[in-house]
């Protein structure tokens, strides 16, 4: 008797807020700050090296000096297209923009944040504004500045949201769903949102769910069918994809190793 499980249970597009714990092999996902859908290998079955970031002129560099740049990177964790060392404005990043604050102008202390902020990473318009506001910088002069930095290219949330999509599709094998939902916690406009994902259409996704599930199946061979379906299925909730892609492929790859899935229709399980 096969249990009917709710897509609801696997899914965390609607919420935000993935349930559980996270890798690709788990039972669930669950991250900090606002990348909701991290997963710790890609659609390629290697963690993401955020070539992306590199062409949009941002991004983290591994190593330290010349001298000792090896040592200085040994152990850390290469950072993702967008990844700051904390979160944007947070602790540690805007206590370091504060550090060298010139005093007294606060434009020109507006400056110096988004500019200290912008070394290590792209960021929103939004990202900039609230670290701007954490920092009680005024309205006016946060404006002023992130206008300027507008008009001459150093804010582009266009070509951050295209970047972004790039990046997090082919290095972690995110859908379409699952994009929107982290440009819009980064504050990007729906309109550029909707530009950015209309990169990927039903082909690629569905070419992406079916290496995602190719890769996972390997490692469900010697359970029983239907916890092979909930992790299968579950995996590509929540990396966003729709129930009925989602159901199709996992019963398709299922299908090619002889298990019997004539229970399993598109309308859920």
């Amino acid at each position: 008797m096969t249990r009917r499980t709710d897509w609801a249970e696997y899914e965390s597009a609607a919420t935000g807020v993935p349930r559980g714990r996270g890798t690709e092999g788990g039972e669930g996902s669950a991250v900090g700050g606002d990348e909701v859908y991290d997963d710790s290998t890609g659609a390629d079955g290697r963690p993401p090296d955020s070539g992306s970031s590199r062409r949009y002129g941002g991004g983290a560099r591994a190593g330290g000096s010349r001298d000792g740049g090896a040592r200085a990177g040994r152990g850390r964790r290469r950072r993702a297209f967008g990844e700051a060392a904390a979160e944007d404005g947070g602790d540690s990043s805007s206590s370091r923009a504060g550090q060298e604050e010139p005093p007294g102008d606060p434009v020109e202390r507006a400056r110096a944040i988004c500019l200290r902020l912008l070394t290590g990473t792209p960021r929103t318009r939004k990202q900039l504004a609230d670290a701007l506001s954490k920092r009680q910088i005024p309205d006016e002069a946060a404006e002023e500045v992130l206008s300027r930095f507008e008009e001459v290219g150093l804010i582009d949330d266009s070509a951050f949201a295209d970047a972004w999509v790039e990046s997090r599709h082919h290095g972690r094998g995110l859908a379409r769903r699952a994009l929107a939902q982290e440009l819009r916690t980064k504050g990007v406009d729906p309109t550029l949102i909707d530009a950015a994902v209309s990169q990927l259409d039903s082909e690629q996704e569905e070419a992406t769910a079916r290496e995602l599930v190719a890769r996972k199946l390997r490692s469900t061979r010697g359970l029983d069918r239907d916890k092979r379906i909930r992790r299968l299925a579950g995996m590509l909730a929540r990396k966003g994809y729709p129930e009925g892609l989602a159901l199709r492929v996992v019963r398709q790859a299922l299908e090619e190793e002889g298990e019997d899935t004539e229970f399993l229709g598109d309308e859920g399980f």
